[in-house]
């Protein structure tokens, strides 16, 4: 049995799908996620509401578009700000720095979308089946910060550690994207002292004694994993 050959998207259809895209993303940060339409896309876009459900299913396909896209967009910065630093903590600013200024452009549609994130059978929650790749690819990150960075790591907290970092780091995000303060300077001391904090305890989660307090941290998170 032959199996048919993919043909790829044609400049024009490539054109097309940008066009509705970068028309979503104006309209999100214009009306906000919610109140945005498909309808709404397709008219600003230029194409029939038809056309536009062709390239993107809904709103929310759109959405993890742009979540790839921004995790795609950030990869290349995020290894080049690291090559720079061995100390951990400046290795993990730099992974949440720049995944800050990823976000920026998009920060108050972001503050919206992060209703979402409870909800794992939500789309649009980054603990979602359909944002797996996304967080697999952000725990990437953490994890060449820790293998590249001054702190040895406990071997039965390495394999789960990248994962508590990006919990960590979430919460970051969703702290910075509700602080109103001048340039979110109190997200800037919170990320200071919080990783000042985390890496000190890194250090003496190396301890012997501290085994038995590693592996009651371990089931709890094993039990939060999606």
């Amino acid at each position: 049995m032959n199996t048919p050959m993919k043909t790829r998207p044609t400049p024009r259809a490539e054109d097309t799908r940008r066009r509705i895209y970068e028309a979503a993303m104006e309209l999100f940060r214009e009306k906000g996620f919610e109140q945005t339409t498909m309808r709404d896309i397709a008219a600003r876009a230029g194409v029939a509401l038809g056309g536009a459900y062709y390239y993107y299913s809904s709103k929310e396909a759109i959405v993890l578009a742009f979540y790839h896209e921004m995790q795609e967009s950030s990869h290349e910065a995020i290894l080049a700000a690291m090559a720079g630093h061995k100390k951990l903590k400046e290795r993990l600013r730099c992974v949440i720095e720049q995944r800050f200024a990823a976000l920026a452009p998009n920060r108050k549609f972001c503050d919206a979308l992060f209703r979402h994130a409870p909800d794992s059978n939500d789309p649009l929650s980054p603990f979602s089946d359909e944002t797996r790749a996304i967080r697999e690819r952000s725990i990437e990150h953490l994890r060449i910060a820790l293998e590249g960075g001054d702190v040895k790591v406990p071997a039965d907290l390495k394999q789960q550690l990248p994962y508590i970092l990006w919990l960590y780091h979430m919460g970051l995000i969703l702290y910075w994207l509700y602080d109103r303060s001048p340039n979110q300077q109190r997200t800037e001391k919170l990320m200071e002292k919080s990783l000042g904090l985390l890496v000190n305890l890194l250090r003496l989660s190396a301890l012997p004694l501290m085994k038995p307090l590693r592996k009651t941290a371990l089931e709890l998170v094993e039990s939060l994993a999606p």
